[in-house]
């Protein structure tokens, strides 16, 4: 089996999948997905019915993950995802305004209501909306990237 078509399969991947979880319930003391066990969260979260990304905490951060909605509308695969720096996923243009938008989510640990411009890798260009931002902490307590989910997104 190619765990390249079913990341959520993979234990880091999994392992992530509750990183995102834990850390999104502990900004907004909601849960992204009601599932039962580690397995399921990872694969409901990569088949959920919104965007949800991920990124480490380079000084470039890379993307680490993106579900099944995320690698539709970048209009790219699991591999690529993960190799790319999270800027490339705005223009040129955008990325000034994004990069300062990622420091105010990393000094108040979440943020809501963001929107802005984005880029596919084939170019294509979109308006996210409502989107929600969110530092992710690992089992240690210690960040280890930022989390980012939303629902409205329209081609321009």
């Amino acid at each position: 089996m190619n765990l390249a078509s079913f990341p959520w399969l993979e234990a880091d991947i999994i392992r992530h999948s509750l990183r995102l979880m834990k850390s999104y319930q502990q900004w907004t003391g909601e849960q992204l997905v009601d599932a039962p066990s580690p397995a399921q969260i990872a694969h409901d979260l990569f088949h959920a019915p919104f965007v949800l990304l991920s990124h480490g905490i380079q000084a470039d951060p890379v993307l680490n993950y993106g579900n099944q909605p995320a690698l539709d509308l970048w209009e790219t695969t699991w591999p690529e995802l993960i190799c790319m720096p999270s800027r490339l996923t705005a223009e040129p243009v955008e990325r000034q305004g994004r990069a300062q938008l990622l420091n105010q989510a990393a000094q108040q640990h979440y943020i809501q209501n963001y929107q802005g411009i984005r880029i596919s890798t084939t170019g294509r260009r979109f308006r996210i909306s409502n989107a929600e931002i969110w530092d992710v902490w690992d089992e240690k307590g210690q960040k280890c990237g930022q989390g980012a989910r939303f629902s409205q997104w329209q081609w321009l």
